[in-house]
């Protein structure tokens, strides 16, 4: 059931990682709840993990959902939400800090299709948007940014992007079929700069 007292609407921002989901909610200057912090904590026995077993932040199920819906709908009915700080090099939560909103506000990350149902569900979706830049720019994006955070050992991280380079496509037909508009970086920027919030799914028309 919608809530009955919405006081602000949320824009929910996927694509793959270092496809500029940070740098257009920053540009916008909208409040930003960042759903990279929902992360499973590392001593979660549901955090998948790969071969070596090290935390794999790449599958679905490494990222709580229900959490991550809950401070969304809390964000959008309350206008504040206090939301945790993960460290990804250090596989945790390491804070927490609150998150404002009396208006429009994005909420962005890897995973953010898997809130749409459940975002519309409670009357709070504004718009749901996959960005889908060049693939092979977004990889050599990705690959500089982990190496300057120092997330992974090289090697470890230029394995990943070489897989995820291949995986992009798989990942935008995820969202879109959650229901996601595809839109470039800059088509995104253009519209949601001038208040063009579409809250139907490309199935609804």
């Amino acid at each position: 059931m919608p809530s009955s007292a919405v006081h602000a609407r949320v824009v929910l921002l996927a694509g793959p990682s270092g496809s500029g989901k940070s740098t257009l909610a920053a540009h916008l200057g909208w409040p930003v709840l960042r759903l990279d912090d929902f992360y499973r904590e590392g001593d979660d026995p549901l955090l998948p993990r790969d071969e070596a077993g090290r935390p794999d932040w790449d599958a679905e199920r490494s990222w709580n959902t229900p959490d991550a819906l809950r401070a969304v709908v809390e964000l959008a009915t309350t206008g504040r939400v206090e939301a945790p700080v993960y460290a990804l090099g250090e596989d945790r939560r390491t804070g927490c800090h609150v998150v404002e909103a009396g208006g429009p506000f994005i909420a962005e990350g890897l995973f953010a299709d898997r809130l749409v149902t459940g975002c519309r569900e409670a009357g709070v979706l504004l718009d749901a948007i996959v960005l889908s830049p060049n693939a092979v720019v977004t990889s050599v994006r990705r690959f500089a940014r982990d190496v300057a955070e120092a997330r992974k050992p090289v090697l470890l991280l230029a394995r990943r992007g070489l897989r995820l380079l291949r995986e992009q496509p798989a990942l935008v037909r995820r969202c879109t079929a959650a229901g996601m508009r595809r839109l470039t970086p800059h088509e995104a920027r253009a519209e949601l700069a001038n208040h063009v919030t579409p809250i139907t799914s490309p199935a609804d028309r």
